[in-house]
């Protein structure tokens, strides 16, 4: 092929995803990032306490077994 030939097309392929990128960028909204007011502090997790979680479960389930009156 000859070097014209492939630079015109070259240069099609690129106006045309130039001109699709700025017709999908045009019908975007762009929503301005807020600002970060002050730096964020990250705390140290607090380890998993297995009893407390396991009390609360079973906690849970009784009252849901009286919500569905299966004692009498």
């Amino acid at each position: 092929m000859d070097k014209k030939k492939i630079t015109a097309a070259l240069a099609a392929v690129a106006m045309v995803m130039k001109t699709q990128e700025e017709a999908l960028l045009s019908s975007v909204p762009v929503i301005p990032e807020p600002e970060p007011e002050a730096p964020v502090l990250i705390q140290a997790a607090r380890p998993v306490n297995l009893w407390g979680i396991s009390g609360r479960q079973t906690h849970m389930q009784a009252n849901a077994m009286m919500q569905l009156r299966m004692f009498k």
